[in-house]
């Protein structure tokens, strides 16, 4: 009998495969980094060729470094970078362009042409999005209008659309030789194009965008055989059973599958999900209304989400770009060298600021500098950029929620610095809680998988394997708390209103 399921976590810096057991511990991992492309200021790509093949190779790292084969793998999972849009010609398999990522600006132009009828919330009541350059939906219409032949091959059923959890499907399934194109209701729902209460395509929103719906995958539970692994893989016949966007993937990683459980990641950017149970609710402050999960036939679950754009990336500029550090964990040892941020703050506005403020006419800004600030100033002010948006989302819950959360589940690569989640929990005044295994956007989608082949039999059982790792508990008192948060307010206030149209 197969022992293990073998999660692909298409993330927006690396792609990777984990293999987890029973227990929802981690047997071994393969990674492997992909170029981030940037043709202009606020242009991200990605190469999806690049993607595929590094998925593939990660497939076998992962593996070869537990000595196993297919045989000993259940099921796959696949969990990614929700709104990077792909789009690919479905008889050569190539895509048209880059992947636009997530955090890619250029499609403004577009949202302001949209909202000119209706604002941004014109379509806020279906989908419960903003117009925003954040979601796929505006990307698809970029490269229809701008890359040469696309609008004459979409419109002819030629090019197929999908977020990088897409991609991978219909690659691992076959590709041009008979490919699933498919995705699952939680990447649909960051497109702009999904209904929530039918969670299925809305026509209308289509034509009001001009996207073909033949380009568009078919809308599939989050946990569901969806195909076998084509022929040639090393994972040849394995179904394919969950797919969870990254954010979902990592909330149901937490086992916060109830009304009111809650987690936050840290990742490149930082992501807060509050399941709101089968209850669409639609936000007053600034929050998404996103589907949480859908397990086979049962209802779905939705959610509130607050997303940030920068904050693990803001380290990785600081090591790129500045040459501040040289890896990114010598952040932690370079904030501890001061005792506070010295009156600097950051606010990584990079791509506009995302929740709860929605503007995307903000541009990043350091401020408060004096002599006396050093590069320790400097890296703690970075993380606790990170602390700081977390605070602004979080209040926005409370808000929405009508209560507040005593208690933060925390996950993703930077609750490895330990300096940035005490600040956390001092900045909050609840308890920061990090769990065993850290890695819970992976292991989501192993449990998304696993549940649809029986490798699973229930959530208690998902539940049960949730173990407390660390806790941190909040130091400071409320009047140095209070300071703290009316200074970085005072800072985020000073990023708006940057971009004119004759700037960049």
């Amino acid at each position: 009998m197969a022992d293990y399921i073998l999660a692909i976590d298409q993330g927006t810096t690396s792609s990777r495969a984990i293999i987890f057991d029973k227990a929802g511990s981690i047997v071994s991992t393969g990674q492997l980094e992909h170029e981030q492309i940037f043709p202009k200021a606020g242009w991200v790509e990605h190469d999806p060729a690049e993607i595929w093949t590094n998925t593939r190779e990660v497939i076998g790292q992962a593996l070869g470094k537990a000595d196993l084969t297919r045989h000993d793998i259940a099921a796959v999972g696949i969990t990614n970078q929700r709104e990077t849009a792909v789009v690919w010609d479905r008889n050569t398999g190539e895509p048209v362009y880059n992947a636009i990522v997530w955090q890619d600006t250029r499609t403004q132009p577009i949202v302001d042409r949209l909202a000119a009828d209706g604002g941004v919330e014109r379509f806020k009541q279906q989908v419960g999005l903003p117009l925003a350059t954040y979601f796929s939906g505006t990307k698809i219409v970029w490269i229809l209008e701008n890359v040469p032949g696309a609008r004459e091959k979409a419109e002819a059923g030629d090019l197929l659309f999908g977020t990088t959890d897409t991609w991978v499907l219909w690659n691992l399934t076959g590709g041009t030789e008979g490919g699933v194109h498919a995705t699952d209701v939680t990447n649909a729902s960051r497109t702009m194009f999904m209904d929530l209460e039918t969670l299925q395509w809305d026509d209308g929103i289509l034509a009001a965008f001009g996207v073909p719906r033949s380009m568009l995958p078919e809308i599939k539970s989050s946990s569901e055989v969806y195909g076998t692994v084509e022929p040639s893989s090393l994972l040849r016949e394995v179904p394919v059973a969950g797919i969870l966007g990254d954010q979902q993937a990592a909330t149901f990683g937490q086992a916060a599958f109830e009304t009111g459980e809650a987690k936050n990641t840290y990742g490149t950017g930082n992501f807060l999900i509050f399941n709101t149970g089968e209850e669409i609710v639609h936000s007053k402050n600034g929050l998404l209304t996103t589907v949480g999960y859908k397990l086979g036939d049962q209802p779905p679950h939705y959610a509130l989400e607050g997303s940030i754009a920068v904050t693990g990336s803001l380290i990785q500029w600081l090591r790129d770009n500045l040459g501040l550090i040289s890896t990114a964990p010598e952040i932690e040892e370079l904030a501890k060298s001061v005792e506070d941020n010295g009156g600097a703050y950051f606010v990584p506005a990079f791509s506009g600021l995302f929740a709860p403020y929605w503007r995307p006419d903000a541009r990043g800004a350091l401020v408060g500098l004096t002599r006396y600030v050093n590069k320790g100033h400097i890296a703690r002010a970075a993380l606790e950029a990170i602390a700081f948006q977390t605070r602004d989302v979080i209040e926005a819950v409370n808000a929405d929620a009508g209560v507040d959360l005593t208690e933060l589940r925390v996950d993703g690569g930077a609750t490895a610095n330990e300096t940035l989640l005490q600040f956390q929990a001092d900045i909050l005044g609840v308890p920061v809680v990090r769990p065993v295994v850290a890695e819970t956007t992976a292991l989501g989608a192993a449990y998304a998988a696993g549940l649809a082949v029986g490798f699973w039999s229930s959530l208690d059982e998902l539940r049960a394997n949730w173990q407390e790792d660390r806790r941190w508990t909040p130091s400071m008192d409320e009047a140095a708390r209070a300071r703290l948060d009316r200074s970085w307010k005072k800072a985020v206030s000073k990023t708006l209103d940057w971009v004119d149209e004759d700037v960049i």
